[in-house]
């Protein structure tokens, strides 16, 4: 899997914001089929920072109706990563 591949979007939430300010945590939406190391070595290689730990979750899909129609949307992977201590958010993420 490519590193491009693994990580498709930042989360950010007011979750998200506070666990990035207070302990150095970035949030992002990451490949269902994606590990916990290669979320680590994606991280590291796109963003240049060291990665203390990773935590994953799978988030399941709402129902949604339309109508009398009732489908669901896809479960997605949700990575939780804890930068080690002395190393900058990335840049992007500052002004959020």
């Amino acid at each position: 899997m490519k590193v491009t591949d693994v990580i498709r979007r930042p989360l950010i939430t007011e979750k998200t914001s506070v666990a990035r300010d207070a302990g150095n945590t970035i949030v992002f939406e990451v490949a269902k089929a994606a590990t916990k190391i290669d979320i680590k070595h994606a991280v590291e290689k796109l963003f240049g920072a060291k990665v203390a730990t990773v935590r994953t979750s799978i988030t399941h899909g709402k129902v949604k109706r339309q109508g009398r129609f009732e489908g669901q949307r896809s479960d997605w992977k949700k990575a939780w990563v804890r930068l080690r201590d002395g190393e900058k958010v990335p840049d992007f993420l500052e002004g959020a």
